[in-house]
């Protein structure tokens, strides 16, 4: 290893994964360790708080010492500490940050603070050998379905967003009305290969509307009635066989992506851009990967994907903190978490 090489150590703990990561300043990814927590939550079809800070206490330093060891490198080697403090939850944040914190202050480091949803979108840039932005970023996950007008590498502005249900969240509700397993993501995507995405015309909410916002509230809902009827109804639908649960699921994923490839589009036109970069978990969907790379073709426009290894929650997107790094952006350690959602 080059000892002269810079290394950031990033944290990440916003949700239910427990991440750390080293990584140069020229983007090279040395190590990204993420400790998921998906069968602690799993019963419960989504992430209960409490138990996701509990799970970060109890991991956050094995990550760091797993990162470090699969890097090759000590603690007194690194350059900087870089941690997501926004957004997410207050718990989980708290975790990542006091072990930052820890760490600039006894090796004597800079500590840099990173927004989780530019980390998203800043995966895209790990992958492109030219400079991405200017460009219309969408970040489609559990917890945020967002657009934003990127004019530098420092600088996005939410420009549109759901009003209600998250994409991701969408798809983890839907599974569990559907008995499918959690996360809801790759259990739908699995069952909509054998289903029939025209079964039912399900509302694509906004898909027409000239603001760029989402809702997906509504959709949950009437595959719910589709499912398992609606209450007080003299007619109930059908029982729920498999062929019923790959054609609800196959519906329901064409619905989402329908909306999300439509308001990109929008996104694009409206203020003029050729390059859409996508981050956030649901980036890994292959449906919405394979819809998005027609609509840009079709439109000349260039097309960044987050790899699928940087799409769900990780902390080697947090590279985007040597950024801030070369403009001085650095944090004191009166630093501070920004909890909650982006909307």
């Amino acid at each position: 290893m080059n000892q002269s090489e810079d290394y950031l150590l990033a944290i990440e703990s916003s949700c239910d994964e427990t991440a750390a990561a080293v990584i140069t300043r020229e983007m090279r990814i040395l190590s990204n360790v993420v400790s998921s927590q998906t069968r602690l939550h799993e019963k419960f079809g989504g992430v209960v708080p409490e138990i996701a800070s509990r799970a970060h206490l109890e991991r956050i330093l094995p990550v760091i010492d797993d990162a470090l060891s699969q890097a090759g490198i000590t603690l007194d080697q690194l350059t900087a500490v870089a941690v997501a403090t926004e957004p997410g939850l207050v718990g989980s944040l708290l975790i990542g940050l006091t072990a930052a914190k820890t760490l600039a202050l006894t090796l004597e480091i800079p500590l840099i603070a990173v927004n989780h949803i530019e980390g998203h979108l800043f995966a895209c840039q790990m992958q492109e050998e030219r400079p991405l932005f200017p460009a219309i970023g969408l970040v489609v996950s559990g917890g945020h379905t967002n657009l934003y007008h990127c004019s530098e590498t420092l600088q996005f502005d939410l420009i549109g967003a759901t009003i209600d249900d998250a994409a991701g969240e969408a798809f983890d509700k839907v599974a569990k009305i559907l008995g499918l397993t959690y996360p809801g993501g790759p259990s739908i995507q699995k069952a909509a290969l054998q289903g029939n995405p025209k079964a039912f015309p399900f509302p694509r909410t906004f898909l027409k509307d000239p603001e760029l916002r989402f809702s997906f509230s509504g959709l949950k809902t009437a595959v719910l009635y589709e499912a398992l009827g609606n209450p007080g109804a003299r007619k109930q639908p059908p029982a729920l066989t498999a062929e019923r649960v790959a054609d609800l699921a196959a519906s329901f994923q064409a619905t989402v992506v329908d909306v999300l490839v439509a308001k990109c589009q929008q996104a694009l036109t409206r203020y003029g851009y050729t390059t859409l970069c996508v981050g956030g978990g649901v980036a890994a969907n292959a449906l919405l990967r394979e819809r998005l790379e027609e609509m840009t073709k079709q439109t000349g426009c260039h097309l960044s994907l987050a790899p699928p290894d940087l799409c769900t929650d990780n902390a080697a997107m947090a590279a985007i903190a040597w950024h801030h790094l070369d403009q001085g952006r650095i944090a004191t350690l009166d630093l501070d978490v920004t909890p909650g959602l982006v909307r």
